[in-house]
């Protein structure tokens, strides 16, 4: 069974045990999904009413953008485990020839690529939502406009936590290029999410 298949429990009881997988990433990627769901929540609790009949529109649009990216985002709980595992295969490999050696050396550092590249991907997906649950929260009907800010604050939590994968991963890999490219997407990124969420709550707060 998938780990998106599970039931919450089932997943929680799975991320507490003695176990790498799921860790981190796929909570990450989990926590976009819930962020998505929020997001879709605000919007089609604007829908239908009078007051907010000039953008019904438009909620209409995010609902369904956000039902799209939430179904994304729980296969990548299972896209970041699977990543993973690789670089677990990879380190089983044999070492004892120096044949072996440079086999299992290149299939570490490809595999290492893959399980950055992986959360890298729920981080920038996740990140290009965050002006979206802005104008969401901004828009939407007023009565959920909390539970939008929660929405945006689990993508922020979604965001970072990929980003922490994505860094921690970098230290295995020897593409010096490779490395300093993500490190940088990292920072920027990084800095962007935090200064719109500071935005976002700092907005509510005067509507509350």
């Amino acid at each position: 069974m998938k780990l998106k298949d599970l039931t919450l429990k089932q997943f929680l009881e799975m991320t507490a045990a003695n176990e790498a997988v799921p860790g981190g990433g796929s909570s990450a990627a989990l926590s976009a999904a819930i962020a998505t769901a929020l997001i879709e929540m605000m919007a089609n609790l604007t829908i239908g009413k009078k007051k907010y009949a000039d953008v019904e529109e438009r909620m209409r649009m995010i609902a369904a953008e956000m039902s799209v990216r939430r179904s994304h985002f729980l296969e990548d709980i299972d896209r970041d485990a699977g990543a993973y595992l690789l670089v677990m295969d990879a380190y089983r490999l044999p070492k004892e020839t120096e044949a072996e050696m440079i086999t299992r050396n290149e299939k570490i550092e490809k595999a290492t690529k893959i399980a950055t590249l992986v959360p890298m991907e729920v981080a920038e997906r996740a990140y290009s939502l965050l002006d979206t649950m802005m104008e969401t929260l901004e828009k939407g009907n007023r009565n959920a406009v909390t539970d939008g800010l929660v929405g945006l604050m689990m993508c922020r939590t979604a965001i970072m936590g990929a980003l922490l994968n994505v860094r921690t991963n970098l230290g295995g890999i020897r593409d010096i290029a490779f490395v300093a490219e993500m490190k940088a997407t990292c920072d920027a990124m990084e800095k962007k999410t935090l200064d719109k969420e500071k935005q976002s709550i700092q907005w509510v707060k005067t509507v509350l």
